[in-house]
């Protein structure tokens, strides 16, 4: 993609959403933390479906840990690898406890030393929750930044940084999630929708898919 392509690409994607955010359900910066570690491999619809149920009684560390492992895959057993989410869920719990006085905490280095949190669901909550201009880079990103020939990379890591490169930042914040719901519902893996894209004259994937 040019890179005179790149700033009316976004400008279309933010005119038809001005205010993105994510799907995952929450009501606090740790809820936020906690369905972001229960979503890997999992789909949204999945993990807002179990933390409907653990939330409300459990919203907290103390309260998850005071739940046990036992209660802890209770509630969260429709979730895929639902028993190391949560030995995960609870030693972070432990850890924000312990060392952080049940606080998430605000750099990357320490939401990366809590267990089950990799560098994309940190990337999640320095975006979401403290709103930095971080790209979390999810199957859906990798997808579109390569396809469309916005920021091309071999690895996540790699998109991210291009990204982070490419990206005006006017819509840096929101980036990651255009990104995601433009893959997530148009620019599917299997048969990219190019019919209905309205983004298709800035995107360098040949020849465009016509309409069923």
């Amino acid at each position: 993609m040019k890179k005179s392509d790149i700033e009316p690409f976004f400008a279309t994607l933010k005119a038809a959403n001005p205010q993105p955010n994510t799907e995952l359900e929450y009501t606090t910066v740790f809820e936020l933390l906690a369905a972001v570690l229960l979503s890997a491999q999992a789909t949204d619809v999945g993990v807002n479906k179990a933390t409907r149920r653990l939330f409300p009684v459990a919203g907290t560390p103390e309260k998850i840990l005071a739940l046990g492992l036992e209660g802890l895959e209770d509630s969260i057993k429709t979730i895929g690898l639902y028993h190391s989410k949560a030995r995960h869920l609870l030693e972070t719990c432990r850890m924000l406890v312990e060392q952080h006085g049940g606080q998430v905490p605000r750099t990357r280095e320490a939401l990366e030393a809590l267990p089950g949190v990799g560098r994309k669901t940190a990337n999640v909550v320095l975006n979401v929750a403290f709103g930095e201009p971080t790209m979390a880079v999810d199957t859906h990103i990798f997808r579109v930044s390569n396809r469309t020939g916005l920021a091309p990379g071999k690895n996540p890591l790699e998109v991210e940084k291009q990204l982070l490169k490419r990206v005006p930042p006017a819509y840096a914040v929101d980036s990651h999630h255009w990104l995601i719901l433009h893959g997530r519902y148009v620019c599917q893996a299997r048969k990219p929708q190019c019919w209905h894209c309205s983004v298709a004259a800035w995107c360098d994937f040949k020849p465009k898919n016509a309409k069923p």
